[in-house]
């Protein structure tokens, strides 16, 4: 008799990433963008997708905004509650990935342990790690939720930047300085990189 505590394995049923691809016309990649807050992580996000958009490309932004307000609405930002979170949104945009959708996420994500452990999630063949690297200084001058001013006063604990550390990728795909390059130069910048990575050839 058929045990029902057993489970067996659907994922050799299921339509592959490469069938979802096809049908798309899209190689997927997971676009992550690290950076202080306020470096232009989002804004730069968001001007991809829409060119991408333009393009016929499928895309997903996953960010702070839908995510910390949704399935991540139980997490603070204690250290063991940062890693759960970049777990977790890692986890949701491998599912992303191999449903073959470009997938971009911008979060702080402070250290390389951190997006070290997204990268190997996702996959690091997968995965293409931007670093906006606007100095701290234009970060704070655009401020406008003060966030950073009463991080200095103390009234936010563990802010990146201020008391808590900001370690930058060793090797990034892409550096951006959002204080040197505008949005649109930011996006053509990135369009050189993602393009040819998730150009379909069919055979």
């Amino acid at each position: 008799m058929e045990n029902k505590n057993n489970i067996y394995p659907i994922f050799d049923k299921m339509l592959t990433r490469a069938d979802k691809e096809a049908l798309l016309n899209q190689h997927s990649v997971m676009i992550w963008f690290t950076g202080l807050s306020g470096s232009g992580k989002s804004t730069i996000a968001i001007a991809l997708e829409r060119e991408l958009q333009k393009r016929g490309l499928l895309c997903r932004i996953l960010d702070g905004d839908n995510i910390r307000s949704g399935i991540n609405n139980n997490l603070g930002f204690s250290e063991e509650d940062r890693v759960e979170n970049i777990r977790r949104i890692a986890e949701i945009g491998k599912l992303f990935v191999d449903t073959g959708i470009i997938t971009i996420a911008a979060f702080i994500s402070p250290n390389n342990d951190i997006r070290e452990m997204a990268a190997n999630i996702i996959g690091k063949e997968n995965f293409l790690e931007i670093f906006v690297s606007t100095p701290i200084e234009e970060c704070e001058r655009r401020d406008v939720k003060g966030l950073y001013a009463k991080a200095r006063r103390g009234e936010i604990k563990n802010f990146t930047g201020i008391s808590a550390p900001f370690e930058a990728p060793a090797n990034p795909a892409l550096s951006i300085d959002t204080s040197k390059l505008s949005v649109e130069e930011s996006v053509n910048k990135l369009l050189e990189l993602i393009l040819p990575k998730i150009s379909f050839k069919k055979d």
